[in-house]
């Protein structure tokens, strides 16, 4: 007997079983690779193989409060305490982007790919070609600062393609990133990176509809817990504790204080995603672009500063000496003293001879002129391309606009995108402008130095034939106009003063005719800097995007919702969501054939819900029904609540493929404090009993309140356990496309369980 029971087949077969550094908070696997990613308490981000082996490891530098991999597993988004959400590379970790979508903590990620084709009215498949590629060479990398090492700044490497390749693939498949934060704000961007909607659940107001327009209600200190975008992009499902009250009634009896099912209509993007796609993939890569303008505008800035900042310290003293001696006369008529032929003053000769001297000179030469040089490159390498084609781009987006009848409903308004086009080129002239002055400064920066130490090599007697030639008339310039003046500065200033720069009548008359005749509105760019052109071009690009932003949040509306049970708003328990195609049916919906999703959404009841409910796990189905229906207030609305074994406890749960859900239950024993067992447990939530929840004329009610009488006792005899030998502890990792899930023991072990073994198969022993 004993020995049958040793070769008893134990489901889930034990693949490692690994020691931890520091425990885990939150785990996800990669959706399409044996990679799972980890957070720790100390909040760090590791991504290990299935192996264990630990490919990388970050650490932001602030909390993280939410992970979520991109749907075809090449990136991960990571949310941090200060509503930032950045995207790492899979293969090294590498930042790939950081956007500020929310002010407050991100409490969760949820990120969708839309698995349909495009398609046209006649049904042919649409593969959207961008043009770009066939005019330009590869966009532009941001530059690094120099004399930091790759990665200490920020920027990205030269050699780095991990970004171009985000973007090139994201734009192949339309995707949605959904972020909501602890202050009630949702947040909807395309790709990842490009924001599309952003909404407020406490603003949303909410028509009960089996009564129509009559009872309104709306969400009070409402906290999100979980959000979750259908693979068909109609609806959004939002989990959240807070409180529900009648807008026209503001006594706290009528108020509800809990736990509800939030189900917002989001069919605008499914209806509008062709358009959407199209306008993300160019103002996304407008985007990116513009970054690479700000950063070689802010690099430019820098280095020149720098330089000059040194030239004009080294040359000050010249003026301190002249002081020192009484001489009525500034440095420049010194210079064009010497210039002239007259004989050196000693204050001059002092400052040549022992001051600044040969070696003096030849560090200044190389500290401007390779300053100058280094910002030519910037710009032939990073600015001028991006700038081009950030243009080409717009005029794709003008495009776009013009097509009113597809692209006014989701706002993009013709006359700013028209006003941001024209930006992006006038930003292309300053480029032009800019490397003319640029030239030209360097050119008599290099002249004024040659003759400098000409002149010192005269004043010491030494021969001066092996020296470069320079150019009388360019010294007098250089002294005259550039000597304690600085217009390749002035040009990259970013302070707010707005300084203009002066432009001689002839010019200007010159450039009102132009704009008469050229189309373009703008006469006054010449008297901008190159910065402060940038900043307008970037403000008007902003304004643009502002408007479908602000009017597809609008279409965003919440088509029902639903209180399940009371709970305190601080209570912390386990939530998995999870949405299932239905293969016996296929409906219509919006002109278009696809299978019916049925959402599913598991939760730990908390003990003090219900007087006679205790050690209970919630399953819920259909809270989204077809939407021809919702509108009627019929729903097939169920759920189903199942008790836990006497002497187990729930410590995570996580929606498993196929409607299958995978408990971690910690097994208490009442006669010992110290006991250190769990299991793991599958159960088929399509076998269970659901019971229709009925809909009230008025949400004064709870949905789960029915189910008292006819809670579910979980046999575990009936089902595949798995026993575990440790105490455990959330989360639960439960990759449904992999067939694994990771279990974290409280004493820090990492434990990796196969769930799809073959039964034939002996398992191993605990």
């Amino acid at each position: 007997m004993e020995e049958e029971e040793s070769h008893r087949v134990v489901p889930f077969q034990l693949q490692f079983d690994k020691p931890i550094a520091s425990q885990v908070k939150i785990a996800e696997w990669n959706p399409e690779k044996d990679l799972l990613a980890m957070v720790t308490e100390d909040s760090k981000l590791l991504l290990h193989r299935f192996n264990w082996q630990r490919l990388w490891t970050i650490s932001p530098g602030k909390c993280i409060s939410s992970i979520c991999w991109r749907p075809d597993g090449k990136s991960i988004a990571v949310a941090l305490e200060d509503g930032t959400i950045s995207l790492h590379d899979v293969e090294n970790g590498k930042l790939l982007r950081s956007m500020k979508f929310h002010t407050v903590s991100v409490i969760c990620l949820n990120w969708v790919e839309d698995g349909r084709k495009i398609v046209n009215g006649n049904g042919t498949v649409v593969n959207y070609e961008d043009r770009t590629a066939r005019f330009f060479p590869p966009a532009p990398r941001i530059p690094r600062m120099p004399g930091l090492v790759p990665g200490d700044s920020g920027f990205m490497d030269e050699s780095d393609d991990s970004f171009r390749e985000l973007l090139d693939s994201s734009g192949q498949q339309f995707n949605i990133l959904c972020s909501g934060d602890e202050g009630g704000t949702i947040c909807f961007s395309i790709f990842g990176i490009f924001p599309i909607g952003k909404i407020n659940i406490h603003n949303l107001v909410v028509r009960n509809p089996l009564v129509g327009n009559y009872i309104t209600y709306q969400l009070i200190n409402a906290s999100i817990c979980k959000v979750a975008l259908s693979n068909d992009l109609f609806h959004l499902v939002v989990l959240c504790c807070g409180l529900v009250a009648e807008t026209e009634i503001e006594s706290s009896d009528d108020q509800m204080s809990g736990f509800h099912c939030l189900v917002l209509d989001t069919t605008i993007f499914s209806k509008r995603k062709n358009e959407l796609h199209q306008v993300a993939q160019q103002a996304s890569n407008v985007e990116n672009l513009i970054e690479v303008v700000k950063t070689s505008l802010s690099v430019m800035s820098k280095q020149w500063s720098d330089a000059i900042h040194m030239f004009h310290e080294k040359f000050n003293s010249l003026t301190s000496l002249i002081m020192h001696h009484g001489l009525d006369s500034t440095s420049q008529e010194e210079f064009l003293s010497l210039l002239g032929g007259a004989r050196t003053s000693p204050a001059l000769h002092q400052f040549l001879v022992n001051s600044l001297g040969e070696a003096g000179i030849k560090r200044m030469a190389k500290i401007v002129c390779g300053a100058g040089k280094e910002l030519q490159t910037i710009v032939l390498d990073h600015l001028q391309p991006a700038a081009e084609i950030i243009g080409f781009r717009m005029g794709e987006l003008r495009g776009l606009s013009k097509w009113r009848a597809r692209y006014l409903g989701i706002g993009l308004d013709e006359k700013l995108i028209d006003s941001a086009t024209e930006k992006a080129g006038m930003l292309l002239v300053q480029v032009e402008r800019f490397m003319r002055i640029l030239s030209s400064v360097v050119q008599q920066f290099s002249n004024f130095f040659s003759w400098l130490l000409k002149s010192v090599k005269m004043l010491m007697s030494e021969p001066s034939d092996q020296l470069l030639p320079f150019n009388s008339e360019l010294v007098i310039i250089f002294l005259k106009f550039l000597y304690d003046q600085d217009p390749v500065g002035q040009l990259l200033d970013s302070t707010e003063i707005d300084h203009n720069i002066e432009v001689d009548m002839e010019t200007q008359q010159r450039i009102r005719e132009l704009a008469h005749f050229g189309g373009f509105l703008d006469s006054e760019y010449l008297k901008r800097s190159l910065m402060k052109e940038f900043q307008q071009m970037e403000s008007c690009f902003k304004q643009a995007l502002e408007v479908p932003i602000a009017t597809i949040s609008k279409k965003i509306i919440c088509a029902d919702l639903l209180p399940l049970f009371p709970v305190a708003s601080s209570s912390n328990f386990p939530v998995s969501m999870s949405y299932y195609e239905e293969a016996s049916q296929t409906i219509m919906n919006h002109g278009t054939g696809h299978q019916r999703l049925t959402n599913y959404t598991c939760f730990k009841v908390p003990d003090e819900t219900f007087s006679n409910i205790a050690n209970c796990v919630g399953i819920a189905r259909h809270f989204v029904d077809d939407s021809c229906n919702l509108g009627n207030g019929h729903t097939s609305f169920e759920a189903v609540l199942l008790r836990l074994p006497d002497g187990y406890q729930c410590a995570d749960l996580s929606l498993y493929k196929e409607g299958q859900i995978v408990f971690l239950l910690n097994e208490v024993d009442t006669s010992s404090e110290n006991s250190e067992n769990a299991c793991m447990i599958i159960v088929q939530a399509a076998d269970l009993p659901f019971v229709s929840i009925s809909r009230s004329a008025v949400l004064k009610s709870w949905g789960l309140h029915e189910l008292q009488d006819c809670v579910v006792q979980l046999q575990l005899e009936n089902e595949k356990v798995r026993g575990i030998s440790h105490f455990v502890v959330a989360p639960l990792a439960v990759s449904a496309s992999r067939g694994v899930a990771c279990v974290f023991a409280a004493r820090k072990r990492a434990l990796v369980y196969i769930l799809e073994e073959d039964e034939d198969e002996v398992s191993d022993s605990e």
